[in-house]
């Protein structure tokens, strides 16, 4: 069923864990994830390391490609909004602002050359009941997103996030903070897979399809496949955070 800047498709379930944030400054300042890892997770990292429990030493082996192909596709099956209007980012953002984790990613106009860039056109984040999908060359990159993207309070989960989080701050500067990379939680976990795909077949025991990572986000009107497939991933990080805490606690 569409509505008006509103795709519902139709489930996610969490365990908040707290982790530190830190203040981001400018591109040119910004640090690298793996120093936003806080002690304490460091800490998770080794009792599950003496526990045995994914630990480095007798953890997981690496999947194979054949292998991460063998695992069934799943998509996310929940509540899917599509945010077009400036109007209705002040609504979405309230309903992510009662959220403790969020799973996390963008998309951008692929890019064919070398030294190519195309900053995002869509952002996307997955709460517990529903995923929201905001296009941002109609809606923007606006300030109350900005301001959900800068709480500390709200940890905001998912992969080889530098390079989005940089991109997002040549839209418009602001100051990330609870952002947590579950390939370094994966890491120090014992996992050996730390991509979205890989991880998803190691920890969650299904890969997710690809079919639409290099189509075009910019156009004007976003396919039903390209919706799914956003909010598909920002779904699978926060379901991985979640699995990767349960493992580290």
């Amino acid at each position: 069923m569409v509505r008006r800047g509103m795709v519902d498709y139709n489930p996610s379930r969490a365990r908040p864990c707290l982790i530190a944030a830190r203040a981001w400054r400018g591109t040119k300042g910004l640090r690298t994830l793996r120093q936003l890892m806080t002690d304490s997770t460091v800490t998770e990292r080794n009792a599950a390391k003496e526990s045995g429990d994914g630990g480095s030493n007798g953890g997981w082996s690496r999947l194979s490609k054949d292998e991460i192909n063998a695992r069934p596709i799943r998509k996310y099956k929940g509540p899917i909004h599509l945010v077009r209007d400036s109007d209705e980012v002040v609504g979405a953002v309230r309903q992510l602002e009662k959220e403790a984790v969020l799973g996390f990613d963008t998309e951008a106009r692929p890019t064919f050359r070398s030294g190519q860039v195309h900053l995002p056109t869509v952002l996307q984040l997955a709460g517990e009941h529903a995923a929201y999908v905001f296009q941002l060359r109609h809606c923007r990159f606006s300030k109350p997103l900005r301001r959900l993207l800068a709480n500390p309070k709200i940890v905001k989960a998912g992969v080889a996030l530098d390079r989005d989080l940089e991109e997002l701050h040549q839209l418009a500067p602001f100051q990330p903070a609870g952002f947590v990379d579950v390939g370094e939680l994966a890491k120090q976990a014992g996992c050996k897979n730390h991509g979205l795909r890989g991880m998803a077949a190691a920890l969650l025991n299904f890969r997710v399809s690809k079919n639409s990572q290099r189509s075009n986000w910019a156009k004007e009107t976003l396919s039903p496949e390209q919706i799914e497939y956003a909010a598909t991933d920002a779904w699978v990080g926060r379901e991985l955070y979640h699995k990767l805490q349960q493992l580290m606690s």
